[in-house]
């Protein structure tokens, strides 16, 4: 694994100004100097190597000094010994200074001799005037001599040019490093020299020698600090993938963990991955690191930091004091010698927090394990008698890790009672798990819980639901199912059974699905009507939908129908409303909208949230399916938004709004909006990955580098999720696109085809998504058959026949199991993709077709911004194949204008290339004449490399030596900044400099 500072610099882009900004200014002719603070590992060492190179390159002279930790006896003038190193490896660097003697221990490298002292009147003129800011401090008269010495060495290697000193860790300089570094910054004023000091701010404690000097140089002109605070997430994110490249890419998860743990330090971040690619908790040398500060402080602070660790990141006073044993008096020394020394500091609200996570879990794994429980229990104890000291959740994890079973039991149920109260499914899910790991060591667990096993498992399931786990759903659901007794009534059994078909099939489980409905609907008897039996009919309705049993479905939906209303269960009732809308597709809209309507008014009444959403969802779906986007945005914006505020926002639904939320924005072409959605939280639930994956439509039609990341992250995480269609349907449609864009058709192909058959294995009847895929590759078969024709290659233009002609027939196929489903119902913007796949055909095959094109354009006229731009390129191309020129500026002009706004490179690019080639008047797109780039030879040259020719080729036709045709070939790549014969073609293809 590369390390972090070998990798190109991440972040830090307006520090970097800054600090360039000081070599520029010296560069100028004025002094400037930068403190440079920031705590151990953050990247500070990296930012200086990072401007240190490009100091260099702009033509700056760079000394490096460094400070060593040496302790207390240290020597003197270290850093000005490394600094001047290279000036006594090259004595013409600065040949007067380096004759002074009194320099000669300096560059000796023995930097504890004492320097002579020399009468005035003998060596180097003291008299010599050196420009100053202000009076510098007064120092004794035997280090006056050597100070001087030293400015007037830098006086002379900046004389032959601009001057940049680097000083790393100060904080560890000797007093004479110090006393003479103020001397030289009080001194140099208007010399074109720069200066950047670096030192740790985490090790300047109150009484560290270097604060006052520190107060003291930032008063001077042309001083100033500044302070590398901890990496963004995003950076040290994008650090993490960058150190892992060599493994392949990184398990979002792992990312996330070092993410999290490592808080913006680059050191840290980087141990921690190699610790996580190891399987190491903590690595040993960066527990040394972080202890080796914790064992430098007094046996009582270190006994504060003990308890703070174990009670937690922020920990409040009275519990220190609570726990710790120490007096108050000693108890105040050892807090405030941890805050002083930054081990600890003061947050906003009075507590107590680390200054860095790790730092906590160093003096965690360092503890003793009998210390540890130990600790954990008089915590519990103290939680337990002031119980407003700290939560439900606090008192449950102390009482786990003191052993204390049944108190964690407890603990754990009444924080999960007070997650659900706050809107926080997430945690509640995390006690109720807790809880149900507990329930086997704990004796009296029923009677401490108020209810049974099953009960607690159907409840976990629910909230494992709400945070969109639906897998763990199903086997909390499985398992409560197991563990019931014999002697269980049939109506739990019944709703366990129902609960799990609606479990099973958010994991694309229609017949399991069926299959647990009809053993709930076994269970319990019709007459007379119950809640129980109304919840099962409408669930075992909506399961035969799906596996196809329509007559099946239809008389349980109607059972419970009208058993709702009977009981007055208005949330069965919009749940079986909502079932019925989605089986009966090609109804009219407006009755659609009246039932959807009496539905989200019974669901709300009902405070069932995850009808609500599903009618929210559907309310959205209709509209998007009918092409009405501004309406369907409407309500993804409102459901959305809705889930938000309820707390459920990854719950199967709410992440369905929002993928359908960031689509339809992509689609009506918000694409700023659109991303921005789709990336609004970093950590989503592995089943709501398609709404990160959405993100990808955007950055591929961008052209963003990005998108190959993301495509990777994908890519992982398909086989582990088993069936995920959409996300699988997101991530193919977006890898073919950029394979198209990329002119690798053949990868487009072979994912369009492999995506269709996963589709077959995992739906039995709805596969339209394949018209997406279908569309997609065939954009790219094409341009290779249009190549190969253009080359003279029958084979290769017969073999991308084969390929479009294999595509059509999957696309057709699709249409015909939904239309023998479901009838002449599809979408709007199926069939737009169906139109749009005859006309790729029709070019495949060689055919212009503009009347294709054209139905394609209104095809997608519906509201799909960028897929209507795409077909009005390709309408243009037709066009202009035809001879109308008129019609086909006014097509591309009207998609360059959608290339522009959108930022779609890609396309914007193509039809710039266009536009050039065809001499068509399109605003923004200056056309080029071939002659003011080309000779009239080279263009001939060109024309045949388009064509596929060799150089002994070119000659031949042309009737000139293979030489000379070599020649005109260099001069050509050179005019274009080609690195090749295909990139030189692609480029006087954009640039419209081929017919």
């Amino acid at each position: 694994m590369p390390r972090w500072d070998d990798a190109p610099m991440v972040g830090r882009a307006s520090e970097l100004a800054t600090l360039l900004a000081c070599v520029d200014r010296a560069a100028a002719g004025r002094a400037s100097t930068v403190l440079l603070s920031g705590d151990a590992g953050v990247g500070k060492t990296r930012l200086l190597s990072e401007v240190t190179a490009r100091t260099v390159e702009r033509g700056v002279r760079v000394l490096t000094g460094h400070c060593v930790d040496l302790g207390d006896v240290g020597l003197p003038y270290l850093p000005f010994v490394d600094l001047l190193r290279p000036v006594a490896a090259d004595p013409s660097l600065a040949p007067v200074s380096v004759a002074d003697p009194v320099l000669a221990p300096l560059f000796a490298g023995r930097p504890g001799s004492s320097p002579p002292v020399q009468p005035e009147s003998e060596g180097r003129d003291l008299n010599r005037p050196l420009p100053h800011r202000a009076a510098p401090p007064p120092v004794d008269d035997g280090r006056l001599q050597l100070f001087e010495a030293v400015a007037a060495l830098v006086c002379e290697l900046a004389g032959a040019g601009p001057l940049l000193l680097v000083l790393e860790d100060v904080h560890w300089a000797d007093r004479s490093s110090r006393d003479l570094l103020r001397y030289l910054l009080a001194r140099l004023a208007d010399e074109p020299v720069a200066v950047i000091a670096s030192y740790r701010a985490d090790d300047l404690h109150r009484r560290h020698p270097l604060r006052p000097l520190l107060a003291e140089l930032v008063r001077l002109p042309g001083v100033e600090r500044l302070e590398l605070s901890p990496l963004p997430d995003a950076d040290v994110g994008a650090l993490v993938r960058r150190l892992g490249s060599d493994v392949g890419p990184l398990p979002e998860s792992v990312v996330e963990d070092v993410v999290t743990r490592a808080e913006g330090n680059a050191f840290y971040a980087e141990e921690l991955l190699a610790a996580g690619l190891h399987g190491e908790a903590l690595p040993l040398a960066l527990t040394d690191v972080l202890l080796s500060r914790v064992e430098q402080r007094s046996p009582a602070a270190q006994q504060v930091l003990r308890v703070a660790a174990v009670a937690g990141r922020r920990v409040r006073h009275e519990l220190v004091a609570a726990v710790s044993g120490l007096a108050d008096g000693d108890l105040e020394t050892a807090l405030a010698e941890a805050v002083h020394h930054y081990l600890l500091v003061v947050s906003d609200d009075g507590r107590y927090r680390f200054r860095h996570a790790l730092l906590r879990e160093a003096v965690l794994a360092d503890l003793l394990p009998g210390e540890r429980v130990r600790l954990h229990a008089a915590i519990a104890a103290y939680l337990a008698r002031v119980p407003e000291a700290g939560t439900a959740a606090e008192r449950a994890h102390h009482a786990r890790e003191s052993n204390d079973l049944p108190g964690a039991f407890s603990a754990s149920l009444a924080a999960a009672d007070a997650a659900g109260g706050v809107g926080a499914p997430a945690e509640q899910l995390q006690h109720l798990e807790t809880a149900l790991a507990l329930w086997t060591a704990v004796p009296d667990a029923a009677a401490r819980a108020g209810r049974d096993q099953a009960a607690l498992l159907l409840e976990t399931a629910s909230a494992a639901r709400t945070v969109g786990e639906p897998h763990r759903a199903v086997a909390l659901l499985r398992s409560a199912l197991e563990g019931l007794p014999s002697d269980a009534g049939p109506e739990v059994r019944a709703r366990i059974h129902y609960t799990l078909a609606q479990a099973m099939v958010r994991v694309e489980d229609d017949s399991g699905g069926y299959r647990e409905s009809a053993a709930a609907m076994a269970l319990v008897p019709a007459q007379p009507p119950s809640k129980v039996r109304t919840w099962a009919a409408a669930t075992h309705a909506r399961m035969s939908y799906a596996v196809g049993r329509v007559e099946e479905a239809e008389a349980a939906a109607d059972e419970a129908l009208a058993a709702a209303d009977a009981l007055g269960l208005d949330s069965a009732w919009a749940d079986i409303a909502v079932t019925r809308v989605r089986a009966r597709p090609g109804a009219d809209l407006g009755e659609v909208r009246a039932r959807l309507d009496e539905a989200l008014t019974r669901a709300r009444r009902s405070g069932d949230v995850e009808v609500e959403m599903r009618v929210l969802f559907n309310f959205a779906t209709v509209t998007f399916e009918a092409g009405r986007i501004d309406e369907a945005l409407e309500w993804t914006r409102h459901g959305t938004a809705r889930a938000r505020d309820l707390g459920v926002e990854w719950s199967h639904y709410a992440a369905e709004l929002r993928h359908l939320h960031v689509t339809t924005l992509y689609m009506a072409g918000s694409w700023d909006e659109s991303l921005a959605e789709a990336d609004v939280l970093a950590r989503v639930p592995d089943m709501a990955a398609h709404v990160r994956a959405d993100g990808l439509l955007v950055l591929v039609g961008r052209g963003d580098p990005a998108a190959q990341e993301r495509i990777r992250w994908a890519r992982t995480l398909i086989p582990r999720l088993g069936a995920h269609v959409l996300l699988d349907l997101v991530t193919a449609a977006s890898e073919i696109d950029l394979a198209a864009w990329e002119g690798r058709p053949q990868q487009a192909v072979d994912v369009a085809l492999a995506t269709y058959r996963r589709l077959r294995e995992e739906w039995d009847d709805d596969h339209l998504g394949v018209l997406r895929l279908a569309g997609g590759a065939l954009a790219a078969v094409a341009d290779a058959a249009e190549l190969a024709r253009r080359d003279g290659d029958p084979a290769g233009a017969d073999r991308w026949g084969q390929a479009a002609a294999e595509l059509v027939e999957a696309a057709r196929s699709a249409v015909e199991i939904y239309c023998g489903t479901y009838g002449d119902t599809m979408g709007v913007e199926a069939c737009a993709w169906q139109v749009r796949i005859e006309a790729e055909a029709a070019r495949a095959r060689g055919e212009v077709a503009p009347e294709l094109w054209r139905a394609a354009v209104e095809g997608f006229g519906f509201g799909h911004v960028y897929e209507r731009a795409r077909s009005r390129w390709r309408l243009a191309e037709a066009l202009l194949a035809t001879g109308d020129r008129a019609g086909a500026a006014e097509q591309a002009a009207a998609a360059h204008e959608v290339a522009v706004r959108l930022g779609a490179t890609p396309l914007r690019t193509a039809l710039e290339g266009l536009a050039r080639r065809g001499r068509l008047d399109v605003a923004g797109v200056r056309t080029v004449d071939v002659g003011a780039v080309l000779t009239p030879r080279e263009a001939e040259v060109l024309r045949l490399l388009a064509a596929g020719r060799t150089n002994r080729q070119v000659g031949a036709e042309l009737y000139i030596s293979e030489k000379t045709a070599s020649v005109h070939v260099s001069n050509i790549l050179a005019k274009l900044g080609a690195n090749g014969r295909t990139e030189a073609v692609a480029i006087a293809a954009q640039r419209g400099l081929l017919p």
